[in-house]
């Protein structure tokens, strides 16, 4: 099996725009084509997802009717690092040679909304509030917190070091820092989880162009490996968004497996690793991810956050283009921005919010409902 080449990334920005989530996605892959230096038409496979901005492959209708197989790919929160994963394994398995993967969405404003039928639930999980997601989160980092001694200040640390981030990140959405004092005092939504302590629905789109390490020095970058891409549903036991079955014997997150399974196949640890993307659904978020992927034990992230080991200037930089906190979250294209963000940070083209020091190995994790987890490992 060939391994796999980035050689072209493509990003519109995120946030709120006047033109819809397929125009966005057009923009990002036509800028992930002149990137790479090469035509739709050179395009041999594509993948590509989005959750309410329509189905992904209708964007032949803007790029050209060429004929290229084109798969829509919907896995919740997970539906780009889906999109992702299917071009790494379509390259490795000697079926195409130029594959794109491509996530876009528009979501209309407030929560999401989901149904309980839709995952194979009771009305009664839906009556009592748990669809709604800001409520199980709050839940489920309050009994973290208690279990682990993690403060709610730290929660606001983390909040506050994606909006400083986000400010440095032309395409971000939330561009304004804000002070812990203000993090904290604002509007409460699901205790201790406050207004600036969550994400946003949001829109945005990122398209990546991927080749085989053989054809990688053709193209008109620097490639990055993709060294790793894995996929977790949840074990049994575990306890997660939309899947409220609860087991004598709690398990692991997917993430935990996930994250170990990107590892190995890379043939890396966490140790080697210089540039951290993880979901940040909420603050709270980041700080459970960071032990599910390995990076420290629980009870850790307190001191990590503190001394500021999580700062692009940190030891271990963590969601250095501002997260979902900073650039809100459209569902297809979010797991692909964090892989944007490695490209660029990788190739050492991030300006102001670049991580110091030459960094060679980037980590991305996304997780969403129903209890799924895509990891990836990325080098130069």
């Amino acid at each position: 099996m060939s391994d796999v080449a980035i050689v072209g990334i493509g990003l519109h920005a995120f946030g709120r725009h006047p033109i819809s989530g397929r125009e966005q996605g057009a923009i990002a892959t036509r800028r992930a084509l002149a990137d790479a230096g090469i035509a739709w038409s050179d395009v041999e496979y594509a993948f590509g997802g989005s959750s309410a901005a329509g189905a992904a492959d209708t964007l032949v209708t803007d790029l050209g009717l060429t004929g290229v197989p084109f798969i829509n790919v919907a896995n919740g929160c997970a539906t780009g690092g889906s999109a992702l994963i299917s071009a790494f394994n379509a390259l490795r398995s000697g079926a195409a040679e130029v594959v794109m993967a491509i996530g876009f969405d528009k979501h209309p404003r407030g929560a999401f909304d989901p149904m309980p039928a839709d995952f194979g639930i009771g009305e009664w999980y839906g009556e009592t509030g748990l669809m709604l997601t800001t409520q199980f989160f709050g839940m489920k980092i309050q009994r973290y917190m208690h279990e682990h001694g993690i403060s709610k200040e730290v929660l606001a640390k983390v909040a506050a070091k994606a909006f400083r981030n986000g400010a440095k990140n032309p395409n971000a959405w939330r561009r304004t820092p804000m002070s812990e004092d203000d993090i904290l005092d604002a509007t409460m939504i699901a205790d201790p989880l406050t207004q600036y302590m969550f994400c946003s629905p949001a829109e945005g789109a990122v398209a990546l162009v991927l080749t085989t390490a053989e054809r990688a020095s053709t193209f008109a970058t620097r490639p990055v490996y993709l060294r790793s891409a894995v996929l977790r549903s949840r074990p049994f036991g575990s306890f997660e968004v939309f899947n409220p079955a609860l087991a004598d014997e709690r398990g692991d997150s997917p993430s935990v497996a996930a994250a170990a399974g990107a590892f190995e196949m890379a043939g890396v640890v966490p140790g080697d690793v210089d540039v951290v993307q993880v979901q940040d659904t909420e603050s709270g978020a980041e700080i459970m991810h960071l032990a599910e992927c390995g990076f420290c034990a629980d009870g850790e992230q307190e001191d990590l956050v503190r001394t500021g080991a999580t700062e692009i200037t940190g030891s271990l930089p963590v969601n250095t283009d501002g997260g979902c906190l900073a650039n809100g979250e459209p569902i297809g294209a979010s797991g692909l921005r964090q892989v944007h963000e490695s490209v660029v940070q990788l190739r050492g083209d991030a300006g102001e919010r670049q991580v110091p020091g030459d960094p060679r190995v980037a980590f991305t994790h996304v997780y969403g409902a129903p209890g799924i987890s895509a990891c990836t490992v990325l080098s130069r």
